[in-house]
């Protein structure tokens, strides 16, 4: 461990929150990129409302415009408030999330790797909003009792930083009760 003093800083240690931001900044950007390359594939070679089967019927590429939120939330809202819920809003939200983590450097990695997919995910969908007007949708999946309406990749992300949130919670959770029973057993 690197010796420091008041007056020298530890290298050692700004260099890996260095390299923890970028590693923050690096996952945000793959999350939107990712969705971007998606979208960009289906804006070129699916026409609007052309539908193609993945898997017969049950996952199907399908190209849709969503001027609203998830599932069309806030479509039929005021120019102005849609710039403000849909816009604004998120934008806030999204550098304010960024500005969270890479100032609190004794977070859970998973709650970081999950915030992050969430950051990436709204920001690909913002991307949308700013420079198209609209979001790209494409995937639909109707298979027995999963039925979803078409959603897009960041969505997918935004879900899946949802559930690694719902896994921290547990997580923290079970670790508050280990350490409670262990007071309880001395």
């Amino acid at each position: 461990m690197a010796k420091t003093s008041m007056f020298i800083p530890d290298i050692s240690n700004q260099m890996s929150v260095r390299l923890r931001n970028i590693c923050i900044l690096l996952m945000v950007l793959v999350n939107a990129g990712c969705d971007q390359l998606t979208k960009n594939v289906v804006r070129e070679h699916l026409d609007f409302g052309q539908t193609v089967h993945i898997i017969g019927s049950n996952f199907i590429l399908l190209k849709t415009e969503n001027s609203g939120a998830f599932l069309s939330a806030g479509d039929h809202l005021p120019a102005t408030l849609k710039f403000i819920f849909l816009m604004l809003l998120p934008l806030i939200a999204l550098f304010f999330g960024v500005y969270f983590l890479l100032i609190n450097y004794h977070l859970p990695k998973i709650l970081i790797i999950g915030v992050c997919f969430i950051i990436g995910g709204g920001l690909g969908n913002l991307f949308d909003r700013m420079f198209y007007g609209t979001v790209t949708d494409f995937l639909h999946i109707d298979f027995y009792f999963i039925k979803t309406g078409i959603f897009n990749l960041a969505d997918v992300s935004i879900l899946i930083g949802m559930g690694m949130l719902l896994i921290n919670v547990y997580l923290r959770q079970k670790q508050k009760m280990q350490v409670h029973e262990d007071e309880e057993t001395e």
